[in-house]
């Protein structure tokens, strides 16, 4: 006795269903991910020219005669490896102290009572509201009078301001997630609030603190106003000021401005591949050991 009977249509029926979702997950998400996987594509395209050659007037998805010539000439025309030890040693001191800051402000704000966590929030947001330009020759007197111009502190002092409203901002929606038990049964075992942020609230709130990372490093490698307005001396300079003045010394060099560009955004993009890759496991150091096995 047959205890089922075939549909007519059915495998038809589920091939069309699993086109949608075939569509959503990976077609959809790959155009995305070619739309701004372009423009890094044709910068390095652009770097791989012949020593200057204007842009391509068409669309050039390799060069004819490609050569890395660019990348050879950059150290003899700027001090870049100067420049990029310059920008290393800001970004190490600037993003682990930015975190810091974030992450001890936003646990803070979470602790408070609803009513004035909401009012902080909202002077957060006047606070985010107001452009940078309108402080800069406020600070810059600030920091004259403090005698630090010409030093790495001025590059510094945002950090030390957890960098953004929105990271506090950032941190504040994630610690929020945190049910008020947890933290009052933590208090409960005689733990100090620096050891209930430490121990208890960090750990649930990892994809908030990479996204912080990954900002942070982005803000303080491409920086270009801060040192432009606060380094005077040569050896003190970071990329991003090198490169503006590789810019002002060969405007029509092409190929030489891209290997530049190229150079500045390598960075940025390992961090961020990086954290991605320590998000989707479970232990930073199993992701960091078995980035290229798996």
């Amino acid at each position: 006795m047959r205890l089922w009977t075939r549909v007519p249509g059915s495998r038809r029926t589920a091939g069309a269903c699993g086109i949608p979702r075939v569509l959503g997950r990976f077609v959809v998400p790959a155009l995305c991910a070619a739309l701004f996987a372009a423009p890094l594509w044709f910068m390095v395209v652009g770097s791989l020219r012949p020593a200057g050659l204007p842009p391509p007037r068409t669309l050039e998805l390799f060069p004819p005669e490609p050569t890395l010539a660019a990348y050879a000439r950059l150290p003899r025309l700027i001090p870049l490896f100067t420049y990029l030890a310059n920008s290393a040693l800001v970004v190490a001191l600037a993003v682990p102290l930015t975190v810091l800051v974030a992450s001890l402000t936003g646990f803070g704000l979470r602790l408070l009572t609803p009513a004035a966590r909401r009012r902080v929030v909202l002077g957060l947001l006047v606070v985010l509201l107001v452009p940078v330009t309108g402080v800069w020759a406020t600070r810059f007197e600030l920091f004259r009078l403090a005698g630090v111009v010409d030093t790495y502190v001025p590059l510094l002092a945002p950090a030390a301001l957890a960098g953004s409203p929105f990271l506090v901002l950032l941190y504040v929606w994630s610690f929020g997630g945190i049910p008020d038990t947890q933290l009052g049964a933590a208090r409960l075992e005689g733990a100090g609030w620096l050891t209930i942020w430490r121990r208890v609230a960090l750990p649930q709130v990892r994809p908030a603190t990479m996204a912080v990372a990954v900002l942070a490093f982005t803000f303080h490698w491409s920086n270009f106003i801060d040192p432009l307005l606060y380094l005077h001396n040569g050896d003190r300079y970071t990329y991003p000021l090198g490169l503006q003045f590789l810019r002002l010394l060969n405007p029509t060099d092409w190929p030489l401005l891209m290997a530049g560009c190229v150079i500045a955004t390598v960075p940025c993009a390992v961090v961020f591949l990086l954290a991605q890759r320590i998000l989707l496991n479970d232990n930073p150091l199993t992701a960091l050991r078995s980035g290229g096995r798996r």
